[in-house]
């Protein structure tokens, strides 16, 4: 008996329908390149239950003829490829006939559709690839795809597809690049019955982009325009300081498809290096336009990565474009910050009655000598910067009667007298302890010597010299006391925090509200990419709540191993990270010593939640051994 034999014919489909039909995204994907390929200029997409139940696109394009309805659902059915040759020169978003073959084999597919110049249109249905009916209907030029309970007749698959709200987030993902790569296109988003996107369609890319992404994200852009070897970039990207903790927001478009390339992923990062810190990526939209011939889109099932014949062309034109984009913004900073004082001063601003103010304020026949800041001695300057009025003013040292206060603005013959040729020392009185004193109070055991270069605490213990790293230190101290709470006291926010996020991060953040509400953070969906935080941990107060929000959900999408291994942990790693003193942040001595005591008495205190030490311990006999004191 013959082992190998021709699958049946609707097996085959399912299992081709698998390359191209992935989730209820790459079904909105397919049929929305086919109303651009048919010079739609509206579109809108609507869907429920994340897509897997219901899928309907609408748009006002060149239709399909009566004639050819049934034929398009056929495998390798297309009006867009004719010859060998024309796979040389792809210009359309769609060429391989596959893709409503691939989702009539998967779902229930109605398509109601009117060609330009028809009196009567046409209503098709198909079922799991097998044609229901074919009948008139009445209806508008364009054409109307509903796509009902996908995988129906898939069981299997069904398992693979996640919650509603991450399919739906997925949908909402493939509609925004859409809608970038065509600005000119009028495209509208409906989820359960709300409207989420709706772009103007006036051909202005920035347009899209604050209707896509909001205004936080449009204000931090900056265009980009440059030719170089026959390819064209356009676009925008972000300026330095608003760099991303991930690449999500990179988004890339090749003759108007949008895809991954390495190559302008490479010459974008190179044209920031020197701008931006370690771990942080610049955000970018950005068109490359180039000769059809020169790039082959028919790489990849999805069309989702292309092949350039030369990329050196492709990499200078990015570098060098967003590197001018770079480059002239800062030149123009520099010109425009002198042009400030030069602005001309109203005429009411000039102080003709100068000369009588100054009798008011100093009267000739007082002998009092008014002295400036910086000839008191650098003790009365404590006393009188760090010590209340009410504990002791300097009439206690002069033996002069202390000024009475009358809640009236004082003026230059209330304040005490001094005289600079007369020094008098100045004895606080006993209760009352030098702030020098009280700053540098420090235990018996542990003495700090002081800071190097604003990061590392310098400490003595023992026999022991001990270089800590605070940002180190305080993140690990932040962390164990998060993780070491069974459930982490929150504080209810006066004002909710609005915070902004990519697709996938929104989608991740959802997904994980129970974890994030065991470590003491609250957030809601606010609509669109953007979540509202109601409640952030007691212990993390002063914390920058946008930043920490955005590191725990670049790390979420990010495929970063701690968070596959424990959420919680990485919810608290991001959060301690974000709150804990940064290197180069001034620090108070006692907060110093605090923080001293802290990593030498408790074991816990080694390594910081990414691994680095945070203390460093050089005895003194290996010490006196680098002096040549001992051998």
């Amino acid at each position: 008996m013959a082992k190998i034999q021709v699958l049946d014919k609707h097996v085959a489909e399912l299992i081709a329908a698998g390359e191209v039909v992935e989730r209820p995204a790459s079904v909105v994907k397919e049929l929305m390149e086919n109303t651009i390929d048919a010079g739609a200029k509206h579109v809108t997409v609507e869907i429920r239950d994340g897509g897997i139940s219901y899928m309907r696109i609408t748009d006002d394009g060149c239709g399909i003829h009566r004639e050819d309805v049934a034929t398009a659902f056929l495998r390798h059915a297309t009006s867009k490829v004719r010859t060998e040759e024309d796979l040389g020169a792809i210009g359309t978003l769609g060429f391989r006939g596959e893709a409503l073959a691939s989702v009539a084999a998967v779902a229930k597919v109605e398509v109601t559709t009117c060609a330009t110049g028809e009196m009567v249109g046409t209503r098709y249905v198909i079922h799991g690839g097998e044609e229901i009916l074919i009948e008139d209907a009445g209806c508008a030029e364009g054409s109307t795809f509903v796509v009902e309970d996908l995988f129906y007749n898939i069981p299997a698959r069904m398992k693979f597809l996640k919650k509603d709200v991450s399919e739906g987030n997925a949908v909402a993902g493939v509609v925004e690049r859409l809608a970038l790569s065509h600005p000119e296109i009028a495209v509208k988003f409906i989820r359960n019955g709300r409207v989420e996107l709706q772009t103007p369609g006036d051909g202005q890319v920035l347009s899209c982009i604050h209707a896509v992404f909001g205004k936080q994200f449009a204000s931090t852009l900056m265009p980009v325009e440059y030719s170089m070897g026959g390819v064209t970039v356009s676009g925008f990207v972000c300026k330095p300081e608003y760099a991303r903790p991930n690449r999500t927001m990179q988004h890339y478009f090749v003759n108007d498809r949008y895809v991954k390339t390495q190559t302008g992923l490479v010459a974008l990062e190179r044209a920031y290096k020197g701008m931006l810190m370690a771990g942080r990526f610049p955000a970018c939209v950005l068109f490359i336009s180039l000769p059809a011939e020169t790039v082959d889109a028919n790489v990849h099932p999805a069309k989702i990565e292309v092949r350039f014949i030369n990329e050196k062309p492709v990499f200078d034109a990015v570098y060098y474009g967003v590197r001018s984009a770079l480059e002239s913004r800062s030149s123009i900073r520099q010109m425009e910050l002198p042009k400030e004082p030069e602005k001309p001063v109203a005429p009411a601003y000039v102080p003709k009655a100068t000369p009588v103010v100054t009798p008011i304020l100093v009267k000739p026949e007082s002998p009092a000598v008014v002295p400036t800041p910086a000839k008191r001695p650098s003790f009365l300057d404590m006393v009188v910067d760090d010590q209340p009025a009410e504990t002791g003013t300097l009439a206690d040292t002069t033996g002069k009667e202390e000024p009475k206060t009358t809640g009236l603005p004082l003026t230059l013959d209330d304040l005490p007298t001094y005289e600079p040729s007369k020094p008098k020392t100045v004895t606080p009185p006993e209760s009352r302890p030098e702030p020098e004193q009280l700053v540098m109070e420090q235990g018996p055991e542990i003495q700090v010597l002081g800071e190097l270069f604003k990061t590392y605490i310098l400490a003595q213990m023992g026999e022991s010299l001990f270089i800590i790293d605070k940002h180190a230190a305080h993140e690990r101290i932040l962390f164990n006391k998060l993780k070491s709470q069974a459930r982490v006291d929150e504080q209810l926010l006066l004002t909710p925090v609005a915070v902004t996020v990519s697709r996938e991060e929104h989608s991740a953040l959802l997904e994980s509200v129970e974890e994030l509400q065991s470590a003491g953070i609250t957030l809601e969906d606010f609509g669109g990419q953007c979540v509202l935080v109601r409640t952030f941990p007691m212990i993390l107060s002063g914390a920058d709540i946008d930043s920490t929000i955005r590191e725990i959900a670049a790390g979420f999408v990010g495929g970063n191993r701690e968070v596959q291994s424990s959420k919680l942990d990485w919810i608290y790693h991001s959060s301690a990270c974000r709150a804990a003193v940064k290197a180069g942040d001034n620090a108070r001595p006692a907060e110093l010593l605090d923080l001293a005591k802290q990593v030498l008495t408790d074991e816990n205190i080694r390594f910081c939640p990414h691994g680095r030490p945070v203390c460093v311990e050089m005895t003194r006999k290996e010490l006196e051994k680098q002096f040549g004191r001992i051998v």
